[in-house]
């Protein structure tokens, strides 16, 4: 199986969910579902199919989670420098509109452009991996062509 590329804090993110689902939300669930039971004909029990179905979806989770975390490969950024690769965070400005964003080139699974955490397989990301400071890249967006500019890449 191919190895997951994926940042210390995005490791711990997960692995704390896996705990929590683990530690938490089952015993919970398993309550509910057993305070459901207690209330007689299930098939008539919203309560204990609801409980179910949220024992599924954790237990689904869970599993999840697992795989993913067992074929995690963690990168270490501040062993890296250089050009931009995975772990990177890269500051680019927009050529047109001279808009200034920083992003970290991270895994697909702790992605999160909300939070500046750009998935390593999104156009973005990939036009940038390779690249130096300095450096114009041309993305293709579903809004159209897009230039940046290459203004500081950091291994923190």
């Amino acid at each position: 199986m191919e190895k997951i590329l994926m940042t210390r804090a995005g490791y711990t993110a997960l692995n704390e969910e896996l705990k929590t689902l683990k530690s938490v939300e089952r015993p919970a669930i398993i309550q509910a579902i057993a305070e459901a039971r207690e209330l007689g004909d299930l098939s008539e029990n919203a309560e204990y199919h609801s409980a179910r179905e949220k024992q599924s979806f954790i237990e689904g989770r869970i599993k999840e989670l697992e795989g993913i975390l067992s074929l995690t490969d963690v990168i270490d950024p501040k062993t890296l420098s250089g050009p931009v690769k995975f772990s990177a965070t890269v500051t680019i400005v927009d050529e047109d509109t001279d808009e200034e964003k920083t992003y970290q080139i991270v895994g697909e699974h702790e992605a999160d452009i909300e939070r500046g955490l750009l998935n390593i397989k999104s156009p973005l990301a990939r036009a940038l991996i390779g690249k130096d400071e300095g450096d114009s890249v041309e993305v293709r967006t579903p809004g159209g062509e897009k230039s940046y500019e290459i203004l500081k890449i950091a291994y923190i």
